[in-house]
């Protein structure tokens, strides 16, 4: 298919310094994805140093691939740069750093039809490489929960990294449907699903149509995984609050705070209590301690910046 030519998916990708992993993902949808298919390719470089140049320009030979460059990093910012610049009636979001499962696109698009979704999420399977603690891949801390295919999805299970959405939807929330303001923390897609679903959207499972994610050694550890728990424990809070005003923030703050102390002085006792007889079930009550403290931190105000470093 040329970029002349009026497609019918929009494969997005948004990636930030891997352009090897970038090479690898676009030479695995180059393999499965035909010219005849329907399907464009919209990257958006967010990196300042504009990294994933060389791998772009080799590849705009061989697939129909707009090139966006954003250089002031935030996740949210690219995003909505690849959604604005996409042509198809449909966009199909994968991330830089995985790798799509034979028919991945077309597992997709089948489930839509379907069931007639304007959503369509699907799994995301963690790829260790050598090297990585066998601790680690027996306690599936990498692991998400799957569905059957067709099982009706809430903003809980609802993430961009393997997602078919209808263009029109999110369009319909402005030129910036990502909010920027969560661009360096996290969420910016948590809040856009909760919005289309309050729209009415419908948001289904497709367990057929996985993908598979790198988890490199800088992640296979006990400091990347707390890290984790507690930048998701703040974005948590703040996704929950950012819309209130008033006395109704205050009674959300107030009650979401009393609950996260609560839960922190279980999870901490459940950590400590189970350290003796299984270090991996002690570490799960651990990594929830520490999502509590992340709460809490949030509402002091203090924000954990894990992208755009």
């Amino acid at each position: 298919m040329s970029l002349e030519t009026t497609p019918q998916v929009s494969v997005c990708i948004c990636t930030f310094k891997r352009p090897q992993l970038l090479d690898d993902l676009l030479r695995a949808l180059h393999g499965q994805i035909g010219p005849d298919a329907g399907v464009e390719f919209v990257v958006a470089d967010n990196d300042p140093a504009h990294s994933a140049r060389e791998v772009l320009a080799a590849w705009s030979q061989r697939l129909p691939l707009r090139v966006l460059h954003v250089p002031v990093p935030n996740i949210a910012s690219a995003r909505n740069a690849v959604v604005g610049a996409a042509r198809a009636p449909w966009l199909a979001f994968i991330d830089d750093d995985e790798s799509p499962d034979a028919d991945w696109l077309g597992q997709l698009r089948q489930a839509q039809a379907r069931y007639q979704a304007d959503v369509v999420f699907a799994p995301v399977v963690p790829r260790y490489v050598a090297g990585t603690p066998d601790w680690l891949r027996l306690g599936g801390f990498f692991d998400r929960p799957r569905f059957a295919t067709g099982t009706p999805i809430t903003t809980r299970d609802a993430r961009t990294g393997n997602v078919l959405l209808r263009t029109e939807l999110v369009r319909a929330l402005g030129d910036m449907p990502f909010d920027v303001a969560f661009g360096r923390t996290g969420a910016e897609d948590t809040v856009l699903f909760r919005t289309l679903l309050a729209r009415g959207a419908r948001f289904v499972w497709c367990d057929e149509a996985t993908v598979q994610e790198e988890v490199p050694l800088a992640r296979a550890n006990t400091a990347w995984l707390l890290r984790r728990s507690y930048r998701l424990g703040q974005t948590w809070l703040v996704s929950e609050t950012f819309e209130l005003r008033g006395g109704a923030w205050l009674l959300r703050v107030g009650a979401l705070g009393l609950r996260a102390f609560a839960q922190l002085l279980i999870a901490g006792g459940l950590a400590l209590l189970l350290w003796p007889f299984s270090r991996i079930r002690s570490f799960r009550w651990l990594r929830a301690t520490v999502a509590q403290l992340g709460k809490l931190s949030a509402l002091a105000g203090h924000r954990y910046h894990e992208y755009g470093g």
